[in-house]
This record gives structure tokens, C-alpha cells and sequence, in this order.
């Protein structure tokens, strides 16, 4: 990308993402919220498209493109439904987990069917007693000769149940980030085990479990890298994942932007159409601008964790934070310029708005967003 524009291939591949978000997800996006319907194979016609392993490598079927390549798609993807954009992304950050710590065995074992999403796959991190204090995990895998024997649970996981592979920080040492390792566990495993499907707020297309793991036993194969590195490779992940979870918020309130729009102009009141009413042609710019100015960011730092900066952490927690927080905030204005209309469900703007709620709270929330920014400043020093 040349500064502030985007390439032939990019534009071409964000056109095809639309297309294929206004063809295969928009339609059924509110009939899958209503009936909590998690549609696999759409997200397999997507992953046909290269959307299952969007920055993986291609010798194992991946598409081998770069973090920016990746907003673009997640955001247009998340213009038809950011449910299923969302967990499309967080399917893409486990395979380029296994992708980047992974052995070649353990790539060309797992990757293939993961970039088809013939396989899917759940991340698998926050605990019932660790969700901000990530570090704090309390699953425990023991070494057991060529295994490790897991007991634990997880909270919150995206697929669990249907997911195929959990890419899961367990403990092997002691407390801390440092005695942290990372599994990938199977499904079929003898003592794994889901909770409930939740009842959530937003996100009711894909299904969010506990992960319980009761004496599982795990191949030593399947850990990703040495022992102990599991935090910084979970870390690692909600770099891109928190570029993409911002990409996802942008999508659906560009959406709902757009449905607003559509509505004003045929919306009439006091012998016009409301969006001749200068004070909502007011409110209308500055949704724009304050989208285009946190996409702008979004592109920033998915270029600087691209180039590998020294920043990037840093930028992607600045990025995940404002395009969170602008995303909500404009589709929730989107629902304020359609009354009470807004509220209907016919319409799709209040499920914009209570899935991407969520993106506030989840790949770390904006809070701790606010935390690693402000421990970066006065830890290194404001580099700009």
C-alpha cells in the first residue's frame, strides 16, 4: 500500500469480500441471530475464497497475505454479519498461531484442513477466574511422559463444541506468565467436555461454551514451541486479533451507516425527507468522519505489526480501542437516526449494535487496551 491508498489487488480483494458478504451472510444475517444459527457452510465458501487462512503461509493452503490485506476483509465481510467476520478472524489467529510456532509438522498436520475451515478452530485462554489477568490461568497440563494430562476450564470460547481444534495456554510450570505453555487440543480427545450454550446479548450466530478438560490427555507433539512461551505466543495472536476485532466493528457500522442513510432518504417528516434536516445531516458527517479517521488508525497500526515495529503492540491496542469504541458508538447513533424503527429487529440495526457491544470487551478490553498503551508511554518513553 502506498500511504493512504490502497492497491489494484486490494481493492480487488476487499470488492470480492463485499460481494460476497451482501450475497451469502446480509440476507440471513438477522434470521441467524433469531435462531442462533452458526453457518458453517458459508464460512466454508468463504475459506474456498482464501478467507480461512487469510495471513497463513501458502505452502500449507493458506492465502499468505498481510495484516492490512486482513482489515479490509474482515471489515467487508463484517458489513454482511459481524458475528460470523468475527469468528472467521479468530479462527485466522489460531492458524497463524500454529503457522508461526508451530514445527513443520505440526503446520502441514493441522493447517491445511484449518485454511479450508473443513476443520474449525476456537482459542482458548480466558478462565472463569482469569479473563483480564490472563497470566493468572489456572488449567493445568502435567507431564506425563509422551503426554501432558489436562484438567481445567476455559470461559467465553467462540465454537466451542463444533470447533474441531483449540489452540489452549495451559500451565507446566509456575505461576505466572512465565510457566505458560500452548497445546493445540483436539476434539475427539477422551475427557474434553462443553458447558451450556450461552445466552448472550449479541453474537447468536456462533455458539460460545465453556471447554472443560477433565484428566485429557494431550500429546507432547501437539505443544507449540518450548515450554514457557505459551503467554507470549497468546499475546502474539491478540496483536492480529485485536486488528481484526476492530476491522469487524467498522464493517458493521459501516453498515449501519449505510442503512441510515438509505432511511433518511425515504423517511419523510414536517413535508421532507429527514436528511434534509440540518442537524442530522450534522450528525450523519461526523459518523463518517469519526469511522474513516479510526479506519485510517486501523490501517496504521495493521501496516506497523506488518513491518514487525517495535510499536506495533502498542498501536494495535490504540487501534483495537478507538475502532471498538467508534464502532459501537456510530451504530448505536445509526439506531438513534431510525427511532423507533431502530429498535425493530426487521430492520438489523439493533443486531449491529448488540454484536459489536462485545468487541469492547473481548481480545482484551478496552480498558486493558488503555493499560498497555499507557505502560508503553511511561515505560519507553512517547515515541510517536
Amino acid at each position: 500500500m502506498t500511504q493512504f491508498a490502497l492497491n489494484d489487488d486490494q481493492l480487488a480483494m476487499r470488492e470480492m469480500a463485499q460481494g460476497f458478504a451482501a450475497e451469502k451472510l446480509a440476507p440471513h444475517a438477522v434470521h441467524w441471530d433469531e435462531t442462533k444459527h452458526f453457518p458453517v457452510a458459508e464460512m466454508r465458501e468463504a475459506a474456498a475464497l482464501g478467507m480461512g487462512g487469510v495471513y497463513i503461509r501458502e505452502d500449507v493452503g493458506g492465502s499468505g497475505l498481510s495484516r492490512l490485506d486482513a482489515t479490509l476483509i474482515f471489515e467487508a465481510l463484517a458489513s454482511g454479519c459481524p458475528t460470523i467476520s468475527a469468528y472467521i478472524s479468530i479462527h485466522n489467529m489460531c492458524g497463524w498461531m500454529i503457522d508461526a510456532f508451530g514445527s513443520d509438522e505440526q503446520r502441514r498436520r493441522f493447517l491445511p484442513k484449518l485454511c479450508s475451515m473443513e476443520h474449525l478452530a476456537s482459542y482458548c485462554l480466558t478462565e472463569p477466574g482469569a479473563g483480564s489477568d490472563a497470566a493468572a490461568l489456572k488449567t493445568r497440563a502435567v507431564r506425563d511422559g509422551d503426554h501432558y494430562i489436562v484438567s481445567g476450564q476455559k470461559q467465553f470460547i467462540s465454537g466451542a463444541g463444533v470447533s474441531d481444534v483449540y489452540v489452549t495456554m495451559v500451565r507446566t510450570g509456575d505461576d505466572g506468565a512465565g510457566g505458560i505453555s500452548t497445546l493445540v487440543i483436539e476434539k475427539d480427545s477422551e475427557g474434553l467436555s462443553f458447558g451450556a450454550e450461552e445466552k448472550k446479548m449479541g453474537w447468536n450466530a456462533q455458539p460460545t461454551r465453556a471447554v472443560i478438560f477433565d484428566q485429557v490427555r494431550v500429546p507432547v507433539a501437539n505443544r507449540l514451541g518450548p515450554e514457557g512461551i505459551g503467554f507470549k505466543i497468546a499475546m502474539a495472536g491478540l496483536d492480529g486479533g485485536r486488528l481484526n476485532i476492530g476491522a469487524c466493528s467498522l464493517g458493521g457500522a459501516q453498515a449501519a451507516l449505510d442503512k441510515s442513510l438509505a432511511y433518511m432518504a425515504e423517511r419523510k417528516a414536517f413535508g421532507k425527507s429527514i436528511d434534509q434536516f440540518q442537524a442530522l445531516q450534522f450528525k450523519l458527517a461526523d459518523m463518517a468522519t469519526e469511522l474513516e479517521c479510526a479506519r485510517t488508525f486501523l490501517w496504521r497500526a495493521a501496516a506497523a505489526l506488518d513491518r514487525k515495529d517495535i510499536d506495533a503492540t502498542r498501536l494495535c491496542a490504540m487501534a483495537k480501542r478507538i475502532a471498538t469504541d467508534t464502532g459501537f458508538k456510530v451504530a448505536n447513533d445509526a439506531l438513534q437516526l431510525h427511532g423507533g424503527y431502530g429498535y425493530l429487529s426487521d430492520y438489523g440495526i439493533e443486531k449491529i449494535v448488540r454484536d459489536l457491544r462485545v468487541h469492547q470487551i473481548l481480545e482484551g478490553t478496552n480498558e486493558i487496551m488503555r493499560l498497555i498503551v499507557a505502560r508503553s508511554l511511561i515505560g519507553r518513553g512517547n515515541r510517536g
